[in-house]
């Protein structure tokens, strides 16, 4: 961005300024790619170079946008009873510039301990079906909607699911992840996790096989991978994978005729 048109958009912020009610906002992540674009820009007074000439602008680091959300989610006590019981919190993994990101609902017991998602029986399918994807579980990016496990009573076993209140308490962390990350495909993991990405609510009977869009990111809702754990039936396991096949098609992946026919 050359010098002139950053005192454009300034000029254009003064005046909106002036003429509202509202301040004009921004996100962090908006922010914080305006600074780096800041810090290449050209000097006052420097004559425009030929676009040969031109020093390249690098491209922002998602890493480093990141670290500070992951930052401020480990240290967050916003839901007090879960900072207390969580072993640690559970950001997120996977290849921050992925074009394939997924969202589930909540870390389990195994996540819990390692503090990264999806790792305990739900997630070896889910790596499971990456890889009939011809993914790895490096090559995508994948997040849960709470990232503190959900506490359970004393003595109790399993896993439940977290309330309304937790999950809008949570939900600007992943919004602010998905800002970062700029998939071009999202793919929610159950229920719960589309009533926390979206605040709606349906049946997965009503939601999955078709496309929806978060922020004009196209989403693909499916089972999450403890359903097929639950439910064995070949057509249960069938409907994901040809939710999956949808996603390849969107992502312009190839598709093998053994991937068409595959069952997990």
């Amino acid at each position: 961005m050359t010098q002139p048109a950053l005192d454009f958009v300034i000029a254009a912020l003064a005046k909106i300024r002036e003429t509202n009610d509202h301040f004009p906002r921004a996100s962090r992540t908006v922010l914080a790619q305006l600074q780096a674009t800041l810090s290449v820009a050209v000097p006052q007074g420097e004559t425009s170079a030929s676009p040969m000439e031109r020093r390249p602008q690098p491209a922002t680091d998602k890493t480093e946008l990141l670290e500070p959300i992951r930052e401020r989610v480990c240290a967050c006590t916003k839901c007090a009873h879960l900072a207390c019981s969580r072993t640690q919190t559970v950001f997120g993994v996977g290849n921050p510039d992925a074009d394939l990101m997924f969202i589930g609902e909540a870390p389990g017991l195994d996540e819990d301990k390692q503090g990264e998602p999806f790792v305990g029986r739900a997630g070896q399918l889910l790596t499971k079906i990456l890889k009939a994807m011809n993914f790895a579980r490096e090559d995508v990016y994948i997040a849960n909607v709470l990232k503190c496990r959900p506490d359970t009573a004393p003595g109790s076993f399993g896993n439940r699911a977290p309330t309304p209140t937790e999950m809008q308490t949570c939900r600007p962390y992943l919004v602010e992840q998905i800002e970062v990350i700029q998939p071009r495909v999202l793919v929610a993991l159950g229920a719960v996790a589309v009533e926390g990405l979206l605040g709606m609510r349906g049946t997965m009977r009503e939601l999955r096989g078709h496309w929806h869009a978060y922020n004009g990111i196209p989403l693909m809702i499916t089972y999450h991978p403890a359903y097929l754990l639950r439910n064995q039936a070949p057509s249960e396991k069938r409907k994901v994978w040809e939710d999956m096949l949808l996603v390849l098609e969107r992502l312009d992946r190839p598709i093998t005729e053994r991937q068409r026919s595959y069952f997990l």
